[in-house]
């Protein structure tokens, strides 16, 4: 018998005048006292208060590491992984941008400007992408200007050099301010966050900072500062969240990848409803310093591209230890091997049923073919369980407030300059005590104690992505805003246990819906073990013919 016991919700939604009236209310002590049971009633805490851990709490998920790495990989050796099959997708990617540098078909210069001028338009149209908050002429030009000389030489840095490439606001990338999605954080960093500055290091054409879901506080691409971000497959849907600005910016074609951020689904999400790749890779195998530390115990940067070689060429760069992070220190060495073997005999993929199925048909349905094509290709499938996912949802929610929250306290007077969304959302951790945050680390003790079971018995762990595709964003919520719970849910049923427990998880395009929306699935694995993703990922790639966005700059041409 199964105890699976996550569930839908059927929450209202607050849109408008309702909404800013809400979020007002959470302001004050003596209405928020009122209101702030029910919410946290409604979110779990109430079940989180009744439950019974004798686990000691686990602050930060580091992963136990029989061989310390001393460096991160060379260009060299990252470029030694690529293969000679390279998909056709509808969209260019770094190996057709290089190539189009080699023969002569583009130059650096050249993409940049198409790049500026297709952002700009898609910015005028009557439904604005808005994917980017800030980009600079002078410097993207003078990047492009570099890198179009290196080539000239016939010194190029790597494949990445002149590729675009975008990086999402919460990630420290001079010369612009980190805004963090906000109207009042934009403080100006004084280097890049080591991530960026290995992209750039590697020649990187780095085009801007991407919009994102203020403070990453919803999976949703409203933003009341810098626009609302639109799904590049449907403009009047949302493209998820919170990096929604660097999955809108690949989908769109201005980049085949960009850098993005998870604390609970923030890639994976996007990459999902946007038909992307996006990898959240083990907790400190990518440094942070540069980043802002919004929910440190959860969040990691990682790689959002167009296919699955984009993924593994930015993250193979980006991954590895920093000395500017202690928390990147304690990793293996990183590793690429078999990433692009679509042979997978050998390998094991668990599927939980309940939580599997726990999703629209059209996205079961989807995720169920590609997993028929996984086991024609070698794999095996074996039913595994997973108890306390709710305990795990719920512990989720309150270590990423509070921490959040936390972070915020010297902010307490630029507070009502936040979203009426993001107020709402933040308010909740004012119900939070020590006591809940203590039992959230409990539960991720227990939680990681459970998925190095199942993973003892499976190489992955298989679910869809999201359990639903793109939703449509509510009439003027563009504008205002929107809080819709029971949406919330459905994004990150399958999302937050690898960020509680810090473990490696992808999302990749395996379908779309009867409206030509994406459907994406997802695979977890041990820690450390982000090549058997990419390879899982890989051979999923091979079977699928991907379809074009409606929104759609070719900057190579075709």
């Amino acid at each position: 018998m199964s105890n699976y016991d996550l569930q839908s919700l059927k929450l209202p939604k607050l849109t408008g005048f309702g909404l800013q009236l809400f979020a007002a209310a959470l302001d004050f002590p003596l209405t928020r006292a009122a209101l702030l049971p029910g919410l946290l009633r409604q979110g779990g805490v109430d079940r989180l208060r009744t439950l019974r851990f004798s686990e000691d709490p686990t602050l930060y998920p580091f992963a136990p590491v029989d061989e310390r790495a001393n460096r991160p990989l060379s260009l060299a050796e990252v470029e030694a992984t690529l293969s000679a099959y390279a998909p056709r997708p509808p969209f260019s990617t770094i190996r057709d941008y290089a190539n189009a540098y080699r023969n002569g078909a583009a130059t650096p210069v050249e993409v940049a400007e198409k790049i500026l001028t297709a952002i700009h338009e898609a910015d005028a149209a009557s439904l604005p992408l808005q994917a980017f908050i800030a980009y600079d002429r002078d410097d993207v030009m003078s990047q492009a200007r570099a890198a179009a000389e290196r080539l000239h030489l016939g010194r190029p840095l790597s494949i990445l050099d002149g590729v675009p490439l975008a990086i999402k606001d919460e990630v420290d990338q001079a010369p612009y301010p980190s805004h963090v999605g906000t109207s009042f954080m934009g403080t100006q960093p004084a280097q890049d966050c080591t991530p960026v500055a290995r992209l750039r290091a590697a020649g990187a054409l780095l085009v801007g900072k991407a919009n994102m879901n203020e403070l990453g506080l919803d999976p949703c691409g409203f933003n009341a500062h810098y626009g609302t971000v639109r799904n590049p497959y449907n403009p009047e849907c949302d493209p998820g969240g919170s990096s929604s600005g660097p999955a809108a910016a690949v989908a769109a074609g201005f980049c085949p990848a960009a850098i993005g951020c998870d604390g609970g689904g923030s890639i994976r999400i996007p990459a999902s409803l946007c038909g992307l790749v996006g990898l959240k890779p083990t907790f400190g195998r990518v440094s942070e310093s540069g980043a802002a530390q919004l929910c440190p115990s959860v969040d990691v940067i990682g790689p959002i591209g167009a296919t699955v070689e984009d993924v593994t060429l930015v993250y193979g760069i980006i991954a590895g230890p920093d000395a500017r992070d202690p928390r990147s220190q304690f990793q293996p060495p990183v590793s690429l091997a078999g990433w692009n073997n679509a042979d997978l005999h050998g390998l094991k993929l668990g599927i939980y049923p309940a939580w599997f199925q726990h999703a629209a048909p059209a996205v079961v349905a989807a995720c169920q073919a590609m997993l028929a094509h996984l086991t024609q290709a070698g794999a095996t499938v074996q039913e595994i369980e997973v108890p306390d996912l709710d305990a795990m949802r719920i512990a989720h929610v309150v270590a990423l407030l509070s921490e959040t929250n936390a972070n915020m306290q010297d902010r307490r007077e630029d507070r009502r300059k936040l979203s009426a969304p993001s107020r709402l959302t933040l308010a909740l951790a004012y119900g939070f005590t020590s006591t809940d945050y203590v039992q959230a680390q409990r539960i991720r003790t227990r939680a990681i104690s459970t998925f190095e079971r199942v993973l003892q018995q499976v190489d992955a762990v298989i679910t869809p992505a999201t359990a639903i595709t793109a939703p449509l964003i509510p009439p003027g919520g563009e504008r205002n805003g929107w809080s819709d719970l029971s949406v919330t849910t459905e994004k990150m049923r399958y999302a937050f246990p690898a960020n509680l427990v810090g473990l490696p998880a992808i999302s990749f395009p395996v379908g779309y819906d009867e409206t030509g929306l994406p459907i994406g699935m997802q695979a977890m694995g041990r820690f450390w073990e982000e090549h058997t993703l990419l390879r899982i990922a890989y051979t999923a790639e091979r079977a699928l013919e991907r379809q074009r966005p409606q929104v759609s700059f070719p900057i190579l041409g075709g």
